[in-house]
C-alpha cells in the first residue's frame, strides 16, 4: 500500500499501521513529499511524520489577533510542535540525569528516619535492625517549632506602610492584612496542611519549594507545596530568578487534565496511551517508607509544565525601532506529557505591559542550609554520619547484650539434650544423654561479652552531638537562671541561637516573598472588591489597596524562632524597665511580657495606661493670674494679645500678697519674660513682612502718579518691571535673632521702672531680704564646717600624739623584757657551769 506523492500527513503514527498489511514506511528514510518531510520519535519507539510546507505557502499561518493570554498551542503548527516538545523532554532528561548523586544521597539518607523495620540475617540470624531516631526526632523538633512560628493561629501576614505614614495608609495596611489572613486561613484550604508537610520535608532535603499561582479550575488563589524531587533544574542554575529551565513534574488525573481542557487551559488533544510508570527514585523510597505498593494500573498521568525561554517563530522579539527580530527568548510556560510528548499549553510568562518581558516567577525556595550549588543541605547531608555512627553502635550493643542473654556454644558428639529445639523455661530440668564424665567437660559456651561500656559512652557523645546542631539554643535557654544578668543571658542566647537563627532567617526571607507573590495574585485575578463590610472605606478599594504603597511581611520574627527565646528576651526587657522605672515604660514592659507568653485578653489583666494630659490651651489674663497666685504652670502663645496681658500680670504685682511670696513673683516674672519674647518675634515678623511688601506699594503708588499724568507712563512701566524683578529680601537666622533681642532689650527697659514700682514700698525688698538671709545660713554653716573640721584635726594630732607615747612604752616595755630574758638565760649558763666544774 502505497500513498500518494502530494498526500500531506500530519501527525501520522507508525503504530497505527500495524493493522495495514501492505504498509511499510522505514524511518530513515522520509516519503516524498513536495517539499519534504521531518520525522520526530517519541518515547514508545514510534514516530510521528509532519510534511513541510511548500515553497512560498505557509501551512497553518498564524492570526495576527491573538489575545496575549492565549494558548499559542493552539495556534502553532504540528511541526513546530512535535519539535518543540523533543527538544524540552530531552532537556528534561538531562537535568534529570545530573543530579542522580543528589537523589541517591537523599534516598539513603531517608532510610536514616528509622520508619521501616529491617530484618536482618548478618551476623546471626535475627540481628537487630533497630535505626536510632536521632534524625527522626531532630526532624519533629525542628517540624514542631517552625510550624508555630510561621502560621500561627491568628494569621501569617503582617502590613508595613512603605513611605510617609498617615492615618488613611494605616487603614489600608490594615485591610490588607486582614483580607490576606482570611484567603490564607479559610478559603486557601490547602495552605495549612501543606505547610506542615512541607517543614517536614524540608530539614530532610534541604530544599522545599512552593508554587504560588491562580488555580483556574478552582477559581482561587493556591501556594501548594512541592517536594525537591518534583522541581527539575539545569545543573548551571543557582537559583530561580536566574535559571534558564524550571520543570514541575505535575502527577494528574485523567480526570483532572479533561477537566482542564474543557477549562480551555489545556489544548483538546488525546492522551490515551500514555505510561504512569513510577521512575522516581525519591518517590519509589517513599511509597516504600509508607508501606505502599502499586499492584494495579491508575490514570495518573506525568504532566511537565516547563518554565523556559523561548524564540517561538511567528512570535519573535522585535526591536521597537526596525521591527526586525532580535533573537532573544522570550519566557513562557510549556506543559505537556511526558509519556506521550503532546504539547497541552503553550503560554506567555511576562506582562503585556512590560517593556523588558522580565519572566514571572511562581516559585518560591524555602531552603534549611544553604548548598553547594542550587539545592540546600538538610540534617541527612549535615548529621547523616552521625545518624549512621549512631545507628551502627546502637545495633552492636543491643547484639551483644542478644548474644550475651541466649549464648551460643560446643557439645561434644555424643552427648544428646532431648527436645532440643524448645527453649529451656525458667525452673525447668531437661534430661541429657551423656555417655559419662562431667556435663561441663562435655559443653563448652563461646565466650559472648556483655555490652561494651565504651562503646555505650561512644553512642552517648555521637547523639549529644547530633542534637546539639537543632536543640542548642532550647537547651541553654533552659539552664538559664532567672537570677543571671543581662549581659550573660544576652550571650547565651547569642550562643545558643546562631544555627536555628540563621534557618528561621532564610525561612522568613522565603516566606516574604511568596506573600508578595499572593498579593500580587489577588489584586489580578479575584473580584475588584472585598468580600465582606470594611472600616475606613467601602468594599470597592480592594484593587487600590494592593498597591506599593504597603509591604506584606511574615508575622514571625526573623530573629526570634522559639517561645522560649522570646519570653527569655521579654524578661529580660521587663527587669532592665524595673530597675530604671523612671527612663522605661513599665507598662509597655510588661505588656510584651503577656506577649511573649501568649496570654489572651491582655487588656483584662493589664488595663490600658490613663490617656496623657491634654495640651495648654491660651488663656485671657485674669485665668492665668489665677492659676499663677494658686501655683499652677502657665504658657504664652504667640496668637494672644501680649500687650493686654503684660498690663495685667504687672497689675497683680501690685498685691502685697504677690510680693511677699517668691515662687508666686518668680513664676509672674517667667511668664512676663515670655510675653516679652513673643511680643518681639512678632514685631519682627511685621516689619520683614513690611520690607518685603515694600515693592508692591511702590507699584501701586507709580500707578497712581503715572494716572494723574505726574509721571511719564513708560517710566512708570520700567520701573515697576524693576521692581517685580526684584527677588525677596532674605534674612539670615542669625539677624532675624539679633533684631529680636534689640526689641527684648528695649521692652526689658520700659518694664524695669514698672517692676521697681511694683515692688518698693518703703520697706526691703523680699527678694533681696530673702537673699541676704540664705547668704548669712551660708556663711553659718560655712563656719560651723571649718571649727569642725579644725577640732577633727586636733582630734587626729592627739590621737597620732597617743599612738607615739604608747609605741614608746611599748618599746620600753619589750627592751625590758628582753633584757630580764638575757640575764634569766646568763644566770642559767652559769649555774650549768658551776655544775659541770663540780663533776670534774
Amino acid at each position: 500500500m502505497a500513498l500518494p506523492p502530494n498526500m500531506v500527513a500530519p501527525g501520522l503514527d507508525l503504530d497505527d499501521t500495524a493493522g495495514l498489511p501492505d504498509l511499510e514506511i522505514p524511518i530513515d528514510v522520509p516519503m516524498e513529499f513536495p517539499n519534504g518531510a521531518e520525522i520526530v520519535e517519541d518515547a514508545d519507539g514510534g514516530a510521528e511524520i509532519f510534511a513541510l510546507p511548500e515553497d512560498g505557502m505557509v501551512e497553518n499561518p498564524i492570526p495576527e489577533d491573538i489575545p496575549f493570554d492565549a494558548n499559542l498551542a493552539e495556534v502553532l503548527d504540528e511541526a513546530t510542535l512535535g519539535e518543540l516538545s523533543s527538544e524540552l523532554r530531552s532537556s528534561y532528561k538531562e537535568d534529570l540525569e545530573s543530579r542522580d548523586e543528589w537523589e541517591e544521597t537523599y534516598v539513603k539518607g531517608l532510610d536514616l528516619l528509622g520508619l521501616k523495620s529491617e530484618e536482618r540475617t548478618t551476623p546471626f540470624e535475627g540481628a537487630s535492625g533497630i535505626t536510632h531516631p536521632m534524625i527522626s526526632e531532630s526532624v519533629t523538633q525542628f517540624q514542631a517549632q517552625a510550624y508555630k512560628e510561621l502560621l500561627p493561629s491568628g494569621g501569617p501576614v503582617r502590613t508595613s506602610v512603605l513611605g510617609l505614614q498617615s492615618p488613611e495608609r494605616e487603614q489600608q495596611a490594615v485591610r490588607v492584612k486582614d483580607f490576606m489572613n482570611y484567603q490564607i486561613t479559610e478559603v486557601m484550604e490547602e495552605y495549612d496542611p501543606d505547610m506542615d508537610q512541607m517543614l517536614f520535608y524540608l530539614p530532610l532535603s534541604g530544599s522545599t519549594f512552593k508554587k504560588v499561582y491562580f488555580d483556574q479550575a478552582k477559581q482561587r488563589a493556591v501556594a501548594s507545596f512541592i517536594p525537591a524531587q518534583d522541581l527539575v533544574v539545569p545543573y548551571s542554575a543557582s537559583d530561580l530568578t536566574t535559571a534558564t529551565r524550571v520543570t514541575h513534574v505535575l502527577r494528574m488525573d485523567e480526570n483532572d487534565v479533561r477537566k482542564m481542557q474543557v477549562a480551555g487551559v489545556y489544548s483538546d488533544v488525546d492522551l490515551r496511551g500514555s505510561s504512569d510508570e513510577e521512575t522516581d527514585a525519591v518517590r519509589k523510597k517513599v511509597n516504600e517508607l509508607e508501606g505502599l505498593s502499586k499492584n494495579y494500573s491508575d490514570d495518573v498521568l506525568n504532566i511537565l509544565e516547563m518554565h523556559v525561554d523561548l524564540d517561538l517563530e511567528g512570535f519573535e522579539d522585535v526591536d521597537p525601532m526596525t521591527g526586525e527580530p532580535t533573537g532573544i527568548r522570550l519566557p513562557y510556560v510549556v506543559t505537556l506529557d511526558e509519556a506521550s510528548g503532546k504539547v497541552l499549553s503553550v503560554r506567555r510568562n511576562y506582562d503585556m505591559t512590560d517593556p523588558l518581558k522580565r519572566k514571572r516567577q511562581f516559585f518560591v525556595h524555602y531552603k534549611f542550609m544553604p548548598g553547594l550549588g542550587f539545592y540546600g543541605f538538610g540534617l541527612i547531608h549535615m548529621i547523616g554520619g552521625l545518624g549512621r555512627a549512631a545507628t551502627s553502635l546502637l545495633r552492636q550493643l543491643i547484639d551483644a547484650g542478644t548474644l550475651s542473654n541466649l549464648p551460643a556454644g560446643f557439645k561434644a558428639r555424643g552427648v544428646r539434650v532431648r527436645n532440643s529445639d524448645e527453649p529451656l523455661q525458667p525452673g525447668e530440668f531437661r534430661d541429657i544423654d551423656a555417655p559419662g564424665g562431667s556435663i561441663r567437660d562435655a559443653i563448652v559456651p563461646l565466650p559472648y561479652k556483655e555490652p561494651s561500656a565504651t562503646l555505650s559512652q561512644l553512642l552517648g557523645g555521637l547523639v549529644n552531638d547530633g542534637r546539639r546542631f537543632v536543640s542548642l539554643a532550647d537547651q541553654q535557654i533552659t539552664d538559664m537562671s532567672p537570677e543571671a544578668p543581662v549581659g550573660t543571658t544576652v550571650a547565651m542566647l547569642e550562643r545558643g541561637m546562631k544555627v536555628m537563627s540563621a534557618i528561621h532567617k532564610r525561612l522568613h526571607y522565603a516566606q516574604r516573598t511568596e506573600f508578595r507573590l499572593l498579593a500580587r495574585i489577588f489584586a489580578e485575578n479575584l473580584p475588584p472588591q472585598y468580600p465582606y463590610e470594611v472600616a475606613g472605606a467601602g468594599q470597592e478599594v480592594k484593587m487600590q489597596d494592593f498597591d506599593a504603597r504597603i509591604d506584606v511581611l511574615p508575622v514571625s520574627d526573623p530573629n526570634i524562632f522559639s517561645m522560649a527565646q522570646r519570653i527569655a528576651l521579654a524578661q529580660q526587657q521587663l527587669q532592665l524597665a524595673q530597675s530604671n522605672p523612671e527612663m522605661h515604660n513599665l507598662h509597655a514592659a510588661y505588656r510584651r511580657m503577656y506577649q511573649a507568653l501568649e496570654v489572651q485578653n491582655i487588656d483584662e489583666v493589664l488595663p490600658p495606661p490613663p490617656p496623657p494630659p491634654p495640651p495648654p490651651q491660651p488663656q485671657d489674663p485674669a485665668t492665668e493670674n489665677g492659676a499663677l497666685i494658686s501655683g499652677q504652670p502657665v504658657q504664652a502663645f504667640p496668637q494672644q494679645d501680649h500687650e493686654a496681658h503684660l498690663a495685667a500680670h504687672l497689675a497683680l504685682l501690685e498685691l502685697p500678697m504677690v510680693q511677699q511670696a517668691p515662687p508666686v513673683f518668680g513664676a509672674l516674672l517667667s511668664h512676663l519674660f515670655q510675653h516679652i519674647n513673643l511680643e518681639a518675634r512678632d514685631t519682627v515678623n511685621k516689619e520683614l513682612e513690611k520690607i518685603n511688601t515694600q515693592p508692591q506699594e511702590q507699584m501701586q503708588q507709580l500707578q497712581l502718579m503715572a494716572q494723574a499724568g505726574a509721571i511719564d507712563p513708560m517710566a512708570a512701566e520700567q520701573q515697576m518691571i524693576q521692581l517685580q524683578q526684584q527677588p525677596p529680601q532674605q534674612f539670615q537666622p542669625d539677624q532675624i535673632e539679633a533684631r529680636v533681642a534689640q526689641i527684648e532689650e528695649e521692652m526689658i527697659k520700659d518694664l524695669m521702672p514698672k517692676l521697681s514700682s511694683a515692688g518698693s514700698d518703703g520697706s526691703e525688698d523680699p527678694l533681696v531680704k530673702i537673699r541676704m538671709q540664705e547668704l548669712s545660713i551660708k556663711q553659718m554653716e560655712a563656719q560651723h564646717k571649718t571649727a569642725m573640721d579644725q577640732a577633727r584635726i586636733e582630734l587626729e594630732n592627739s590621737k597620732l600624739e597617743q599612738r607615739a607615747v604608747t609605741d614608746a612604752s611599748r618599746l620600753e616595755l619589750q627592751e625590758e623584757i628582753a633584757e630580764n630574758r638575757n640575764a634569766v638565760n646568763q644566770e642559767r649558763i652559769d649555774v650549768q657551769r658551776e655544775a659541770m666544774l663540780r663533776r670534774t
